[in-house]
């Protein structure tokens, strides 16, 4: 899919993966309309990108409000004239006990990182079927097809939206619409504190820098790929998992253990 001229919508616009898709997409020729809580933050994004020469409206807006994202729907038809891709970047983590889970967020994960991209997708795509093109992009995770002890409430979320993906991909085959799942490994970004990222250093988790993630997410929309998963070896680790789970289990439990002393020092 070409990006020049492309009406884009971006969620998570000023998060760390989110901030370098903004100014990637919009130096590669898209109209954008960048989606966050942040609106101070949003406004430097948009900034930078205007000094590039790029086009970029901002619409501050909470994910988890369903009034909230009717707002935002009714933006992109007014500043857009319609959406040709919808990017679902916006998301949240958590990292403890699974039993230590706070109930509040156990909500906001599963609103945000759920909930909000199935609504809007729901709500943009009567826009996509109307043209018979579009595509919906899902920034996934690697936790999403191999569940990491600490992070469970995190992973079943994007296990979640693989499914919906995958799923959504079907139902849409034909229509002209594509569904494109995009799942980084560990990327170095604001959503990881700081116990997060002691414990990745200390098991030596492989981590990638926000630019990379955000030029492959860029160029799997390009080539129109239904599921990407980033860095190796943990692509290798996504097919053995599916098909020798128990195999991954054994792999992991040294790694387990080493995570829990990190896990149980958050909480």
């Amino acid at each position: 899919m070409r990006m020049t001229g492309a009406r884009i919508v971006l969620t998570g616009a000023a998060g760390g993966i989110g901030q370098e898709l903004a100014l990637a997409l919009a130096d590669r020729g898209g109209e954008l309309l960048l989606v966050d809580r942040d609106n101070e933050a949003l406004a430097l994004i948009q900034g930078r990108i205007q000094r590039q020469g790029g086009r970029a409206r901002v619409h501050a807006c909470d994910l988890t409000d369903q009034r909230a994202l009717q707002t935002l729907v009714q933006q992109a038809q007014t500043v857009l004239g319609g959406v040709d891709v919808l990017i679902n970047c916006a998301g949240v983590s958590s990292f403890t006990n699974f039993e230590q889970e706070r109930p509040d967020m156990l909500e906001l994960l599963w609103r945000v990182n759920v909930l909000a991209p199935m609504h809007l997708t729901r709500m943009l795509l009567p826009q996509m079927q109307q043209r018979g093109s579009g595509r919906i992009v899902n920034v996934g995770s690697i936790f999403g097809s191999i569940g990491f002890a600490y992070f469970t409430s995190y992973s079943a979320s994007k296990f979640a939206m693989r499914g919906f993906s995958e799923s959504l991909r079907r139902e849409l085959e034909g229509t002209g619409i594509g569904v494109t799942y995009v799942a980084p490994r560990f990327t170095r970004t604001p959503i990881n504190n700081s116990a997060v990222n002691r414990m990745a250093e200390a098991v030596g988790m492989n981590a990638d820098d926000p630019k990379v993630v955000a030029s492959l997410i860029l160029r799997a929309i390009a080539q129109d790929r239904n599921d990407c998963y980033l860095g190796w070896p943990e692509s290798l680790f996504v097919r053995i998992n599916a098909i020798l789970p128990r195999l991954v289990d054994f792999a992991l439990r040294k790694q387990n253990r080493q995570t829990r002393n990190f896990a149980v020092a958050n909480d």
